[in-house]
């Protein structure tokens, strides 16, 4: 999976919030986009994913050396953000069974392994997820997402809502399940990418 953005930029009314983005993001490589709250990470995730279209310049994407339509994207990315919502009236297990009907989990991970040895909330399989705590959501947002067998990971702030605990559990979860990806965080918390190779500052899109 490759991924190159060409003179992007992203405006909301009269406002340029990016200018400028030349970026070539490859596959096996960890990118940290880092910046002050309100600079853009987040509308430069939303780009890369193609759910933004640049008001300027162009986003391209290729995967096995063909070009993917911007339209076929979503099916080769997994995202988590705090500001993304879960279907809150099912239960932990009929989420994991949900997500699997759509994307297919890494290394042949089913549901069952997910509840015990990744989340460690076996207890909880049958709780809606609406009882859930604020941390207790965050943890399924990224276990959905970097538990997806996509070459594309994209995460939003990971750590909002982890305690300590969560934060190790999220760097330990990460850690395993990385390769083979091109892996996006965008977080001003530097233990949320301490795991990136590469940092991007947001600051050179201003």
């Amino acid at each position: 999976m490759k991924i190159e953005l060409t003179g992007a930029a992203k405006r909301y009314r009269r406002e340029w919030v990016l200018r400028e983005v030349n970026l070539l993001l490859a596959v096996n490589t960890s990118y940290a986009v880092v910046g002050p709250n309100g600079a853009g990470k987040s509308t430069l995730l939303r780009m890369i994913s193609g759910y933004l279209t640049p008001s300027k310049g162009k986003i391209s994407f290729d995967y096995q050396n063909q070009p993917l339509p911007v339209s076929e994207v979503y099916r080769y990315l997994s995202y988590a953000a705090p500001y993304m919502d879960l279907i809150e009236e099912f239960t932990l297990e009929e989420a994991l069974e949900f997500q699997r009907g759509f994307k297919p989990y890494v290394a042949n991970l089913d549901p069952k392994e997910i509840l015990s040895h990744v989340l460690d909330m076996n207890k909880q399989r049958n709780k809606p997820i609406r009882h859930f705590s604020s941390g207790m959501k965050q943890r399924l947002k990224l276990a959905l997402a970097v538990c997806a067998d996509t070459p594309i990971l994209l995460l939003d702030e990971p750590t909002t809502n982890l305690d300590r605990q969560g934060a190790a559990w999220y760097n330990s979860l990460l850690s395993t399940y990385h390769a083979d990806r091109v892996v996006v965080i965008a977080s001003n918390v530097e233990e949320d990418v301490a795991f990136c190779t590469q940092r991007i500052e947001i600051q050179r899109f201003k």
